[in-house]
């Protein structure tokens, strides 16, 4: 009887992943990018807002500040563009080289940042100069 119900499942019970990055609401206001959500993202990335803040405005080379919780964005971008420089910054500072969770930390040790891995015991040197 298990196995009958676990077949009459959908595939997306078994496939979700555990470390979903919400994807980027905002809307254009003249010639600026508003995203609303920014605070979210950045509490699912588990990062300093300032941090991720300062990888995204140099990824999508535009002048960008935090109003409230919107964060304003000098120029108009698509938000795949966005959300495909939140993904990139998480491959880089978020998620593990060698297991792929995200129970990542941000360690320096004397000149050199490191990605230590709170699951699989992992450090990996990664560029601290964004």
């Amino acid at each position: 009887m298990l196995e009958k119900a676990r077949n009459s499942l959908p595939e997306a019970v078994f496939t979700a992943e555990r470390f979903e990055i919400p994807k980027v609401v905002g809307h254009v206001e003249g010639n600026k990018t508003v995203i609303s959500n920014f605070p979210q993202i950045v509490s699912v990335l588990r990062r300093e807002l300032q941090h991720v803040l300062k990888f995204i405005l140099k990824e999508l080379a535009t002048p960008g500040e935090m109003r409230r919780n919107d964060l304003i964005l000098g120029r108009k971008l698509s938000a795949s563009m966005i959300n495909e420089k939140i993904v990139k910054y998480a491959r880089t500072f978020v998620l593990c080289v060698e297991c792929g969770k995200p129970d990542t930390q941000i360690i320096k040790e004397e000149e050199i940042t490191y990605l230590k891995c709170q699951a699989c015991g992992a450090k990996h040197p990664v560029k601290s100069k964004i």
